[in-house]
């Protein structure tokens, strides 16, 4: 069977069950649909039982074939579910995976629940073995310019229907979040009783459900994404996060670049130096990306300029906390608000 996509799944159980699934990715909402049809698929096949284990770092995994090698008390047939949330099982737990892919039992259905797999771990032996005996479910990310199809198809599915500015608006609101979005999908079906869903309708009755987190906000700006970091803020002060806190957090991230600007060109490899800057290794992708676009003068720009904005959150300058606040995170992600002049001529003030 090997890879599908999770739209395929439907098709592919209807023709019968495989003794493996394997499903991997980092949309929390596809991966539980795409779990729970494969539940349904093996229930209506008269597995009546489901054995759950969390495969953690202490994790016994001879517990696993124990299982699978024992009659159960309840039912003919059972499901034994596996969550390794890292896709890492360490050596143990691949070679009691390949094991039990040699002979998989038809009294037995193993479903295996992980986060992202990367190349290197999709080529990896347990996989493989997973793949050759049953089915590996990917789950990707939504991108942002297919998401209002996908809420289309959502609404469709619930018997609505809306126009493209009602969806438009919804796909704005949850920024990605596909959970909310189901969420307020099912609100709709429950607050109408026509499946036309109006754009005035959508606008009075869909919550804003976007994300807002310190630490995203930040990451957004470094990434270069300027109108979604600007909407994050704006979304941390409507909920009244600290000015204070909001500067710590753009400063820090400041200060490591201007570290690790000052280490590579010193000669300094990249990895070397963002670990003595204390960037964590799944962070530094995202640091070298906004190394690719600053210069070393505005990075000492954005590090003056942070000074500044404490001085205004203290009151030691006559200035807008807030707006100081966007404009460094504006500057962060690329976009210069004032010209070099007036920005020396503000921090003055």
């Amino acid at each position: 069977m090997a890879k599908l996509r999770p739209e395929q799944l439907e098709a592919t159980l209807k023709q019968g069950l495989a003794p493996i699934y394997l499903v991997s990715g980092e949309e929390p909402l596809l991966i539980q649909e795409a779990c729970d049809q494969i539940r349904a698929g093996a229930r209506a096949s008269g597995f009546a039982e489901r054995e759950l284990y969390h495969a953690d770092a202490g994790f016994d995994w001879t517990q696993l074939l124990s299982a699978a090698n024992s009659l159960s008390l309840f039912a003919d047939k059972k499901i034994l579910e596996v969550r390794l949330p890292t896709g890492k099982p360490g050596d143990k737990g691949s070679k009691v995976l390949q094991e039990y892919a040699r002979d998989p039992s038809p009294d037995n259905l193993l479903l295996v629940v992980t986060g992202k797999l990367d190349r290197n771990v999709q080529k990896s032996k347990w996989v493989k073995a997973l793949e050759g005996q049953g089915a590996h479910v990917q789950v990707w990310p939504v991108p942002p310019a297919q998401l209002p199809r996908w809420i289309g198809q959502r609404l469709k599915a619930a018997g609505l229907r809306a126009d493209s500015t009602a969806i438009e608006l919804l796909a704005s609101r949850v920024e990605g979040n596909l959970l909310a979005a189901a969420q307020e999908i099912e609100k709709l079906k429950l607050l109408t009783s026509d499946s036309l869903i109006s754009t005035e309708l959508m606008a009075s009755v869909v919550a804003d459900s976007a994300r807002y987190d310190v630490f995203g906000m930040v990451d957004k700006a470094l990434h270069g994404d300027a109108r979604s970091a600007a909407k994050s803020l704006q979304g941390l002060r409507v909920e009244g996060t600290e000015p204070l806190t909001l500067l710590w957090a753009l400063a820090r991230d400041i200060r490591a670049l201007v570290q690790i600007s000052q280490g590579t060109a010193q000669g300094i490899a990249f990895e070397r130096a963002a670990q003595a800057a204390g960037v964590w290794t799944k962070r530094q992708p995202l640091i070298q990306t906004a190394l690719r676009r600053l210069r070393p003068a505005q990075l000492q720009q954005l590090l003056r300029k942070a000074n500044g904005v404490d001085k205004a959150i203290k009151g030691m300058r006559q200035a807008d906390p807030w707006d100081e606040l966007l404009d460094l995170t504006l500057n962060l992600a690329g976009v210069q608000s004032l010209q070099p002049a007036n920005e020396r001529l503000a921090l003055k003030l």
